[in-house]
């Protein structure tokens, strides 16, 4: 295969966030400047295992910027890196236009906000949110007005003479966040900080972090291995393997558009078959129209940037874009005679009813390979299909995309 390359992103009731009125009515928050971070060649080695190997990448200031990946690939020393936690093996780190590789975390004006949140249980809400002003030797009225200010910000000024214990799984997370935010850092990273909340809270604070990060303007750095949580939050998406980078794009970008076969299995059911290039033809988009050799199949065509021919590559379409008919129906019918498209047979083997969505198992006839397809529930319904039925799937070139590697 062709190199990797990079490409050029017991609980209680959760308090409501801040309603537009009211954060009109809140003064807004002094002192806060974002700053964009760089990774220049970075490298991390732990003795002869190296956890990052020769990465770039450029994080706009005021972005929100999520790394997803599988365990193990890198993401959580990259953020310890550029927190100043873990040292830089090889290469540069750049925070606004300041170098900061051999800098101790309390000189890079970012602030971490970690797994647990690490609220002292034996100190107040209040309390909690000042020590770090204190450390830094913060003058007392100082430190109560920054404290005051971001406690009404966060929408929990009436908790602050509470101890943590006392707070939902939600507050504390945001406490944690206020905590960070009060030192005025020009990024904030956080290393899974939804990862102990149940799925409903989790939900419901991914749109809480996001208001936040909007509300404050900061640059946000997020570590997660969590696909929806990344789609929802991120203006940027660094998706990570093995200590490279495969791919940064925005969530539409990555949903549409993956750029490897690792990336269309990690972000989500994408369909992907193997083969080599055969020809290509050139469009003035520069989507070039591809025909791949796929054994047992035949040929396949797909949209993207081609390879030479003979290439080892793939295709994949996500299972939403596939149409799926009784086998009995003449070719073409269902795209309308679109003038490329491509067609097999396959038994569906499973019916899962997921609420809205039905997912649908399929295994081709020709190869045995299992597919995936999803449709609406209502539309399953009136498809009058069920298990072991013999059916026609069908994509559009345009909807299936050229993977190189």
């Amino acid at each position: 295969m062709p190199p990797k390359t990079q490409s050029m992103p017991t609980q209680t009731t959760l308090d409501p966030v801040l309603s537009p009125a009211a954060k009109a009515s809140t003064p807004p928050v002094t002192g806060l400047v974002a700053a964009g971070v760089s990774l220049r060649s970075v490298t991390k080695r732990y003795g002869d295992f190296v956890a990052i190997e020769n990465v770039s990448l450029d994080i706009p200031a005021g972005a929100y910027c999520c790394l997803l990946g599988p365990s193990g690939c890198g993401k959580t020393t990259a953020l310890r890196m550029i927190a100043g936690h873990e040292t830089v093996s090889g290469g540069e780190i750049v925070i606004g236009d300041r170098p900061v590789t051999h800098l101790p975390p309390a000189k890079r004006n970012t602030a971490m906000m970690f797994q647990n949140y690490a609220l002292f249980p034996h100190k107040t809400i209040w309390q909690n949110i000042e020590f770090g002003l204190k450390m830094k030797n913060v003058e007392k009225a100082e430190r109560s007005r920054r404290v005051d200010e971001i406690l009404d910000l966060v929408g929990l000024a009436h908790t602050a003479q509470r101890k943590p214990n006392q707070l939902s799984g939600g507050q504390q997370q945001r406490i944690a966040l206020a905590r960070a935010l009060v030192n005025r850092p020009q990024v904030l990273m956080l290393d899974e900080p939804l990862s102990a909340l149940d799925e409903n809270l989790r939900v419901r604070m991914r749109s809480e972090l996001r208001k936040i990060q909007q509300q404050f303007g900061l640059t946000f750095i997020q570590v997660t291995h969590h696909v929806e949580e990344a789609f929802s939050l991120s203006d940027q998406i660094v998706v990570m393997d093995h200590g490279h980078i495969e791919q940064i794009a925005t969530p539409t970008e990555l949903f549409n558009k993956p750029a490897s076969q690792f990336v269309a299995k990690f972000i989500g059911d994408n369909n992907i078959f193997a083969g080599k290039v055969i020809n290509s033809i050139a469009q003035p988009n520069g989507q070039d129209l591809i025909e791949l050799d796929v054994a047992g199949i035949g040929t396949l065509m797909c949209r993207g940037v081609a390879t030479p021919n003979g290439s080892e590559a793939a295709c994949s379409v996500r299972p939403d874009l596939m149409h799926l008919e009784p086998s009995e129906l003449a070719p073409g019918s269902m795209l309308g005679g679109a003038e490329n498209f491509n067609r097999s047979f396959a038994r569906i083997t499973d019916v899962e009813l997921t609420g809205y969505v039905t997912r649908v198992s399929l295994m081709l006839e020709a190869t045995g390979q299992p597919l995936l397809y999803k449709t609406t529930t209502t539309g399953w319904m009136q498809a009058n299909l069920q298990e072991g039925d013999r059916v026609a799937i069908q994509w559009a070139a345009d909807d299936c995309v050229f993977l190189p590697y």
